[in-house]
């Protein structure tokens, strides 16, 4: 069975967008968005954080009626949220912006400003979320180093 055209529209946009996106990445034209920024990679852990959400809340009104299929979409969960956390990860890693310190979170003083303290925020908020319903076992990379959770 197949949605109508019109369900899910602003689902159906953000996936265009991020083709738009990707096209325009690869396409090496001097207007292209630049990638590797901070502010770039604020906007995809807001966009990977958003979907890790989506797919929560999908696994749990898809488990009663069809464990199986929830079980699927909580792995997915899983690894989005391992995604996210590798964002997360890279975002510390790049030059922090003239004038401010770079720095890993911490909850009691977070580093810089926006977009630090927003991506900062949303990780830790997502981190907490997370640690109620996995183990840290599951929350283990398929290529064998431990994300963090915070």
């Amino acid at each position: 069975m197949t949605s109508p055209p019109d369900a899910f529209p602003y689902l159906r946009a953000s996936t265009a967008g991020l083709r738009h996106h990707s096209r325009a990445l690869n396409a090496e034209r001097p207007t292209a968005p630049r990638a590797a920024d901070r502010a770039h990679l604020d906007t995809l852990h807001a966009h990977l954080t958003a979907l890790h959400k989506l797919l929560d809340q999908c696994a749990e009104q898809i488990r009663p009626p069809h464990p199986t299929a929830g079980r699927h979409l909580a792995a997915a969960h899983t690894r989005i949220w391992q995604a996210t956390a590798e964002v997360h990860d890279a975002f510390h890693t790049l030059p922090s912006t003239p004038g401010t310190t770079g720095s890993d979170c911490d909850p009691k003083g977070l580093p810089e400003g926006p977009p630090v303290l927003t991506i900062c925020q949303r990780h830790l908020a997502a981190g907490h979320a997370i640690r109620r319903k996995t183990t840290p076992a599951d929350l283990t990379p398929l290529h064998g180093h431990p994300t963090r959770a915070s």
